[in-house]
């Protein structure tokens, strides 16, 4: 019985999953980019880490001229019903609204104190968007200290992005090591969770340009959105840029043609020369006619269980609420911690 106790003793404790912090701002629509670069990841490994998916409705309020609050409100329900129904199980993760756990702001205020200007100043996002209007609002500006709290209240190990991202990710550790540095050690240093393959979808309409959710909701054409159904997927697909050749070939191929083969490679799980025996040098009309049989088929189920969820009373907001409720218990334990280092 000695014998058995000490051995038990000395069994080593299962590692610690490593924790991963996401999410997806309920503006414009989600497409199929999303489902690829972000959606289709989170639901593939959510049984390897510990995750933490948000609907980034504080996020919205950067460009206030663009938020009405009944529409923001509906769409961060759908946007938790497409996690959903993208195969995040809500039993394995916590899913929830940014903006109901208080946490989120608090420490945002602290990071944007220890937050060089400069570093703000840098950012792509930032200088992008500043020259496509006249005068924007602070928020804009500071929102990369909000991205910060996000991912370090829940000492994430792992964040997943595109590589447009991977700055926001650097910053976020420059943020966390500055604070560590000032006050004491508070925070994790995250890394990014890069896909190596299918994570930057491109417009249909114009392949030299990342999907983009707000051109999905206004541009037709652009993308396929996740709860577009078949005419409407098959209609924005057959209409893709491509070129006059028949080149099918991964890395000979013009920006549109390759951003068909890619996203089918991606739906379908098939290998590239399989891919490029199939249809190079059969025209194009068969690529695009394929790449809509496999979006089709990858949408139904999704848009079946988004309808089901959508339709039960109360589902949603009781789901949101018990998410808001697991978050907000970490997300404090790490306000504390800050709090007490700086003097608050």
């Amino acid at each position: 019985m000695v014998q058995e106790q000490s051995a038990l003793a000395q069994t080593p404790a299962p590692p610690r999953k490593k924790i991963v912090l996401s999410g997806v701002q309920p503006t414009g629509v989600l497409h199929i980019g999303n489902y690829v670069g972000a959606l289709s990841l989170w639901a593939q490994q959510q049984d390897e880490f510990h995750n933490y998916f948000m609907i980034a409705d504080m996020h919205a309020l950067t460009v206030p001229e663009n938020v009405k609050a009944k529409a923001l409100r509906a769409n961060s329900r759908s946007v938790a019903a497409l996690y959903i129904a993208s195969g995040i199980d809500p039993e394995k993760n916590v899913i929830f609204r940014q903006s109901s756990v208080t946490a989120h702001a608090y420490l945002a205020w602290i990071l944007t104190c220890c937050t060089p200007m400069g570093w703000l100043e840098r950012m792509t996002q930032f200088k992008v968007k500043a020259e496509q209007v006249e005068s924007i609002g602070t928020g804009l500006f500071t929102y990369p200290a909000l991205q910060a709290a996000d991912i370090l209240l829940y000492n994430a190990d792992y964040v997943p992005v595109g590589e447009d991202q991977r700055q926001h990710v650097e910053l976020t550790r420059d943020i966390a090591s500055r604070f560590n540095h000032l006050f004491g050690k508070c925070f994790r240093l995250p890394e990014g969770l890069y896909r190596t393959t299918g994570a930057r979808v491109m417009g249909f309409d114009d392949p030299t340009a990342k999907m983009s959710k707000s051109l999905a909701e206004t541009q037709s054409g652009h993308a396929v959105n996740l709860l577009d159904p078949p005419n409407v997927v098959k209609k924005t697909i057959m209409s893709a840029v491509t070129d006059t050749n028949n080149e099918a070939r991964f890395e000979h191929a013009s920006p549109g043609v390759r951003n068909l083969l890619e996203l089918y490679e991606v739906l379908t799980k098939q290998e590239r020369p399989q891919i490029e025996a199939q249809f190079h040098g059969q025209g194009y009309g068969s690529l695009k006619a394929a790449v809509v049989e496999a979006v089709n088929e990858t949408l139904r189920p999704i848009q079946e269980t988004y309808k089901q969820i959508t339709e039960e009373p109360g589902y949603l907001d009781g789901l949101l609420a018990r998410g808001a409720e697991r978050a907000g218990e970490v997300a404090e334990r790490t306000l504390k911690r800050a709090r007490e280092l700086t003097g608050l």
